[in-house]
């Protein structure tokens, strides 16, 4: 679907690549860096269309929200995605237009709740410092 006509001189226009299920924005293909837009740069969320990548053999069809980060032995991140429906987990590789704010956040979500007190910390360094 394009969004506008071209006139002419004018670069081609935009393509439609998918709206997001999980917050409506209307993602082009353009920005991604890649050919492959597989989730929305703004809320990060995706769908569970594949079984294996890029076969889209997946009957789930499930949103699937990014839960996490990680970081690729290369260096490029990857964002997880958990299913909404099925509970399967996936990886993909972030694109160039993704919301950096959402990305780190992700990122911080678990310094921002550790599965032990802050106040703690101290404690346990020095334990390790003894061994």
């Amino acid at each position: 679907m394009n969004l506008e006509k071209k006139q002419p001189g004018q670069k081609k226009p935009q393509e439609v690549c998918f709206v997001c299920q999980a917050c409506g924005a209307v993602i082009m293909q353009e920005g991604a860096g890649s050919r492959h837009r597989n989730h929305c740069p703004k809320c990060l969320a995706s769908v569970h269309l594949d079984e294996q990548p890029g076969d889209r053999a997946s009957p789930c069809k499930g949103v699937m929200d990014a839960i996490g980060v990680w970081v690729r032995k290369d260096g490029e991140w990857a964002i997880l995605h958990r299913c909404r429906k099925c509970g399967a987990i996936h990886s993909n590789r972030i694109a160039a237009d993704d919301n950096p704010i959402k990305l780190v956040s992700i990122a911080l979500r678990p310094l921002a709740s550790p599965p032990f007190p802050l106040e703690m910390l101290e404690q346990m360094a020095a334990m390790e410092n003894k061994k």
